[in-house]
Formats: structure tokens, C-alpha cells, sequence
């Protein structure tokens, strides 16, 4: 957990309050609900205020004369204040409900696109389930803070106030009594604070943590089972679960104390306020109606005494939730557009990598050092090198899913980060050996680059991919496919994510190894598809076997993070012996043809009631 840049690498340093102050700009727009939430709020509790003064009334008037018809007016009065209270209890949590929930979809709207313009090797490094719950569970605490325990704290605050100030002028020393006995809570309420916010974030972060297991494990199902390591993977979850447990049994154990000491208070001070108030009537000090209406009051602010610690654990949590929404918040873009950056001419598609250089942060040497390649409209280039030399890294290079570290890449002429990100994008269209689908429809996964992609282009990119299958799903290219495809083989995964890639016939078209999983049939299918669309195409093409080196025009090594040698395949098989033995070790380690596309995808699909 230490290492997981979404834990707290010092939970003792607890959430800071002032964290809170930073959801301003989520609640400004709602600010006038908020207002009408709190003073809905305050209003209903003063009038409830109100009642125990009209009952002095009713006991030392009327009761006291023996005068019926003066409880009349006092009755409709103590009417009127009901009626008003309950439809101020109304005002209040519909302002309440909207405006807290409105501030949540911000809020989460907010979040969701800021994770989307994060880059690649922020979420390289945090894991999913941190983001999940600071998506999910900490928005919620927050909305529940701003809807009610911020209102409700300061409802509360002013209620204990005025009625210790009323208090005081009913029957002064009663009243000086009562307060006295409420400053100890001030220092309970401090000690609690500095204990909880520490098991708060700790069972926040712990939250994230179990998420994360469970996502893992529900992705990676096939593997867990096809290993028979279910009872491994549970053991890890249950004893992350049972971490949980006993940090949340902790906090539940610090709630108790303090709900146990703020519900004791408020009952002994009540039984003195009995015991003396019940001297000063016998003494004649005050009248039996001044002493119920004193009780009476005192009663009116047992409640908000005994709230005061569900608020404070409700605000610390939102504390800690606030300072982990932040966390990710203030996660800086690092790839952005420039400054005044403007879309560029697009030309034919010449790329160029001059002294491309990479690393990542935390390593201690370079990935990729001095790489120079040049790619002629039109031309395609096979990459091959050993596992581990930095083909896919080189190849995320292109789109920038990440930046390079040294020298620049240029497409004509132009270097990619003084194009605009959406642009390049649009011009660059990558397919990786990791096909990743979404939980869509299979028409939808097509066009997520090419919204407006024709019905036309869409079967000219199937036929492409040779991905017919999916006329024959249940509902066609109207089927969802389910969350990242996996009821689909990796071969026909592999087949949409190509056609998805070739969909908008982009100018450079970069392809991680897109056929490793396919059946030698299907394969040389493909490649003779490719090599039409590739013929007007700028490609790079990450090649592990001969027979998608020989799409290639040319072909690049990649040995020990540099290009080494670029030429055709026969010049660098007869010459270059480890370019020789990389072609020969990778058609050595292929897998069985049983092993690859399984074409049976489709119907598996039907069989298994797959539906839209």
C-alpha cells in the first residue's frame, strides 16, 4: 500500500479541514439553494424554539387563571408555528436534495474529465480502485456534508447559542449552570477530531484498496479460474477485508465513546436542572411555567448536542474525502496542447523520429535512446526487436500517450506536440496487441474515432479486419459486447480493434502486433486486406513473425533501445544475424493454431444469450 501513489503516505497527518474550503467553486453556482437549505434549516428550528415560550404562557395564563377561553389564541398561535415548521422542514430538504445533488454531478463530472486528460503513466501508476472510490465513495461523503452536516453544524452552533442566551435570561443561574457544564464537550470534541481523521483516511484508503482487488479479480476471472488460484486470490481479498473490518470497528468504537459521552451530558445536566429548578419553585424563585418552558428549551437543545458528534465524524470524513479528491485533482496534465498552438495543414503523411529518447520517471535508465527513423508517405515500416526492447513504448510515442524525453517526432515536418492533441489524434489511428473493447455496442466500439463513419465505411473496415463475425452475433453490429469484449475470442477482439483503427483511413496508422492472435487462415486474409489499405497509408508495424514483416516495405531493428539497422527483410535476414535469430526465436514460440483465433466467438455469443 505504501507504494500506491493513492494512499496516504502518512495517515497519522490526518485530512486538513481548510481542504474543505477548496469545494467553494462547486458550490458557488448552488449557493443560493444552500441558503435557502440553511435558513429553512435555522427557521424551523426556531420555531420549535418558540414553542416551549408560548407553553410558559399557556401555563402561568390561562392554566394559572383557570381562563379557557385565553388557551385559544395561544393554541391557534402554537398551531400557526407547527404549520410553519413543517412547511419549512419541506423548504428545506428540497433545496437540500437539488442542490446537493446538482454539486455531486459537478463534482463527479468534474473528476471523470479530469481523469480523462490525465496522461497514460499517471494511470500507469495509480491503481483502479483508488480511483474508483474517490469517484464514487468520497463524492458521496462530501455531498452528504454539503447537503446536510456543513448546514446543520452552523443550524446547530446558532440554536445552542440562542437557547443558552434564553436560558440565561428565563432563570439566570440554571441558565450559567447549563452552560458551564458544556465546555468540557469542546475538548472532547478536539481529542475525537485528532483521533478519527486518522482511521477515516485509513478506512478510505483501504476502501480503494479492496476495490481494487475486486476489479482485478473480476477482469482477470478466466485466469483465476483457468489456474484454480481461487483460493489464493480470495485469501489476499479476505485479508484485506479483514484489515477493513477492524479499521472500521475502530472507528465505530471511537463513534461510541463519543455518542455515549454526548448523550450522558446533556441527561446529567438535565438532572440538575430538575433538582435546582424544582428549589427555586418551591422557593418562589420561579413560577412552574418558567421552570417546564426552561426544561422545555433545555430538551430543544439536547438534540442538537447529541448531534454535534455524528457532525463532527461526518465533516472529518468529508475532510478526508476532500483531500483525496484533490490528491487526484491536483494531478497536473503533463500532455497538453502548446500555447497558441493551431491546426496544421495536413500533408501527405511523412514521419520522422530525430534523437527520440524516452524514459520513465522512476527508472534509472532510458527505454529508447537515440532512435532515428524516417517513414515516407505512403511507406510501411515493420518495428522488430527482442521482447522488452520498447516497441509498444516507441509505438505510443507517435499518437503522444506519452512524450519524449530527448529529441522530437514530426509529421511532416511539423513536430507533434505544436499540432493539436485532437488533430493528431484524428491523423494517427493506433491498434494494439491488447485489444481493449468497451461494454457497447459492437457498431458503437467501430466508430469511437468516427462518430460519423458511414454505414459503407464500416463494412469496408470489416471486410479489412475480415470481422464478418459480427453480422452473426445476436443482434449484429447492434450488439453489446459486454465489458472489454471478453465474450469475444482475443482473435476477433483483435479483428475489431483493427477495423476500429483503419475505420477513418487515417494518415499514419501505427499497429502493435494487431494480428498475434489469429489463425494462419484468417492472418493471411488480413494482410492481403492491409496491404490495399496500407498502400496510400504512412504505417509502423510491430512485427513479431515473417509473415507480417513481409506487409513491411522496410524493416527497423530495435536492439538494445536504438534502432540498429533499417532495411528490407531479405538484405537484413542475410546480413544482420540478430535480426536473424529475433524472426527465429518468435516462429519458434508461436502459439498452436488451437491456441489463437477461436472463430467460434459468435455463436458462443448466442449460446450464451449475449444480449444488446
Amino acid at each position: 500500500m505504501a507504494n500506491d501513489p493513492g494512499v496516504s503516505a502518512n495517515p497519522e497527518a490526518g485530512p486538513r479541514l481548510a481542504s474543505l474550503k477548496r469545494l467553494w467553486p462547486y458550490i458557488r453556482p448552488y449557493r443560493g439553494l444552500v441558503l435557502v437549505t440553511l435558513f429553512g434549516a435555522l427557521g424551523a428550528t426556531l420555531v420549535q424554539i418558540a414553542i416551549p415560550l408560548i407553553t410558559q404562557d399557556v401555563i402561568d395564563g390561562p392554566i394559572a387563571d383557570l381562563d379557557k377561553a385565553g388557551l385559544i389564541p395561544l393554541g391557534l398561535l402554537a398551531l400557526a408555528f407547527g404549520v410553519a415548521e413543517a412547511f419549512l422542514f419541506f423548504l428545506r430538504r428540497w433545496a437540500m436534495t437539488k442542490s446537493s445533488l446538482a454539486m455531486e454531478r459537478d463534482l463527479r463530472d468534474h473528476i471523470y474529465a479530469h481523469l480523462l486528460r490525465l496522461p497514460v503513466a499517471f494511470h500507469d501508476r495509480w491503481s483502479s480502485g483508488q480511483l474508483l472510490s474517490r469517484a464514487s465513495s468520497d463524492v458521496s461523503s462530501i455531498r452528504r456534508f454539503v447537503g446536510f452536516s456543513a448546514i446543520f453544524l452552523v443550524v446547530n452552533i446558532v440554536s445552542c447559542i440562542v437557547i443558552m442566551v434564553l436560558l440565561i435570561g428565563i432563570y439566570w443561574p440554571l441558565g450559567i449552570f447549563s452552560a458551564v457544564c458544556a465546555i468540557p464537550l469542546i475538548f472532547v470534541g478536539v481529542r475525537f477530531e485528532r483521533r478519527y481523521n486518522v482511521v477515516s483516511r485509513q478506512v478510505q484508503d483501504q476502501q480503494g484498496e479492496l476495490a481494487t482487488d475486486v476489479e482485478e479479480s473480476v477482469l482477470g476471472i478466466r485466469i483465476i479460474k483457468a489456474l484454480g488460484r481461487r483460493g489464493l486470490v480470495f485469501g489476499r481479498f479476505d485479508a484485506k477485508a479483514v484489515r477493513l473490518q477492524k479499521l472500521e470497528l475502530g472507528k465505530v468504537k471511537l463513534l461510541a465513546v463519543i455518542w455515549a459521552i454526548f448523550e450522558l451530558q446533556p441527561q446529567l445536566v438535565l438532572a440538575g436542572v430538575l433538582v435546582g429548578g424544582s428549589f427555586a419553585v418551591t422557593g418562589g424563585a420561579i413560577s412552574l411555567g418558567t421552570l417546564v418552558s426552561f426544561i422545555a428549551l433545555f430538551t430543544v437543545m439536547v438534540w442538537p448536542i447529541l448531534s454535534i458528534g455524528w457532525l463532527l465524524a461526518s465533516t472529518l470524513e468529508a475532510a478526508t474525502a476532500a483531500d483525496r479528491i484533490f490528491e487526484l485533482l491536483d494531478a497536473e496534465p503533463t500532455i497538453l496542447d502548446a500555447p497558441g498552438v493551431r491546426e496544421q495543414p495536413l500533408g501527405a503523411g511523412l514521419v520522422r523520429l530525430e534523437g527520440v529518447g524516452f524514459g520513465y520517471p522512476d527508472a534509472a535508465t532510458p527505454v529508447l535512446h537515440d532512435i532515428e527513423l524516417e517513414i515516407a508517405p505512403g511507406e510501411t515500416v515493420a518495428l522488430v526487436g527482442a521482447t522488452g526492447s520498447g516497441k509498444t513504448t516507441l509505438t505510443a510515442l507517435i499518437p503522444r500517450l506519452y512524450d519524449v524525453t530527448a529529441g522530437r517526432i514530426t509529421i511532416d515536418g511539423v513536430d507533434i506536440r505544436d499540432q493539436p492533441l485532437s488533430q493528431l489524434r484524428s491523423q494517427v489511428a493506433t491498434a494494439f496487441e491488447d485489444a481493449t473493447l468497451f461494454s457497447m455496442s459492437a457498431r458503437e466500439n467501430l466508430t469511437l474515432g468516427r462518430p460519423d463513419a458511414t454505414d459503407e465505411e464500416v463494412a469496408e473496415a470489416i471486410e479489412v479486419a475480415q470481422a464478418s463475425f459480427v453480422h452473426d452475433l445476436p443482434w449484429g453490429l447492434d450488439t453489446r459486447l459486454g465489458e472489454q469484449g471478453m465474450s469475444l475470442s482475443g482473435g476477433q477482439r483483435q479483428r475489431l480493434a483493427l477495423a476500429r483503427a483503419v475505420l477513418g483511413r487515417p494518415t499514419v496508422l501505427v499497429l502493435d502486433d494487431p494480428l498475434s492472435a489469429l489463425d494462419v487462415h484468417t492472418e493471411s486474409l488480413v494482410e492481403e486486406a492491409l496491404r490495399r489499405v496500407l498502400a496510400g497509408t504512412t504505417a509502423l508495424v510491430v512485427a513479431h513473425r515473417p509473415s507480417t514483416v513481409l506487409l513491411a516495405d522496410r524493416v527497423a531493428l530495435l536492439d538494445g533501445g536504438t534502432i540498429t539497422h533499417v532495411g528490407r527483410h531479405s538484405d537484413l535476414l542475410a546480413t544482420v544475424p540478430a535480426y536473424r535469430s529475433i524472426l527465429s526465436a518468435d516462429s519458434d514460440d508461436e502459439p498452436d493454431e488451437a491456441d489463437r483465433d477461436d472463430s467460434s466467438g459468435g455463436r458462443q455469443m448466442q449460446d450464451e444469450g449475449v444480449g444488446r
